[in-house]
């Protein structure tokens, strides 16, 4: 288990790292990367995975992706977090969307970067959230303080609250006007999962149709 009082900036230990994102390839390239700069003692590829992982080996930080299959990046925070609060999360996502960025971040993550990020670059900002930093990159910060600045912070919607995180990512296609089959490719999901996605979006929402989710997804900046 790490050591909360270990401070790694000054390079006589390395964080220990658990890599999670659904893509092998991706995880094996990111090792590469990192190199020796962190001790990465695991993987997973999914949220019921990563939260078996992270609580075995309590890792000093969990470098998260936003979309996972099983609940996306915000499911393993809650359970994670709620057992494990010592744990640190950055997340690593190709998503630069307000929503998504919010979203982690009032889950508990310390900080969001965009997997155009460098190598080098990736592992200083490893560094630092471990060591109790806040790092986002550039254009993304302004996301973080403008939802928690006292004088504009945005309301809590009750309704978009109820939906899971993988609700939302088939809602914000589905409101794109993606077929089935084309959310179902894009989120590595089976066109029945979607269909009970968008079946349980509906009921909960109370809408009738996919026409009235557009409306509503609009409305909401969610597209």
């Amino acid at each position: 288990m790490g050591d909360e009082s270990t401070t790694f900036s000054d390079g006589d230990a390395v964080p220990r790292v658990v890599i999670v994102d659904d893509h092998r390839l991706f995880r094996s390239g990111v090792r590469g990367e990192l190199g020796d700069a962190v001790d990465v003692v695991g993987e997973a590829g999914d949220v019921d995975s990563a939260v078996h992982v992270i609580g075995e080996q309590k890792p000093d930080l969990v470098l998260l992706d936003v979309h996972l299959p099983g609940g996306g990046g915000v499911e393993v925070l809650r359970r994670i977090l709620s057992q494990h609060p010592q744990i640190r999360f950055l997340a690593l996502s190709v998503s630069d969307a307000a929503e998504d960025v919010i979203g982690v971040v009032r889950g508990g993550a310390r900080g969001y970067v965009t997997k155009t990020i460098s190598g080098k670059e990736l592992a200083n900002a490893i560094v630092r959230v471990a060591d109790g930093d806040a790092v986002f990159s550039p254009r993304l910060a302004g996301f973080v303080l403008d939802a928690f600045s006292a004088t504009d912070a945005p309301p809590i919607d009750p309704e978009l609250d109820r939906l899971t995180q993988r609700e939302r990512e088939v809602l914000r296609h589905i409101a794109r006007g993606y077929a089935y089959k084309e959310v179902a490719k894009e989120l590595f999901i089976s066109v029945k999962t979607v269909e009970t996605h968008v079946s349980s979006v509906l009921r909960k929402l109370q809408l009738s149709n996919r026409h009235e989710l557009s409306r509503w997804a609009t409305a909401r900046r969610l597209v």
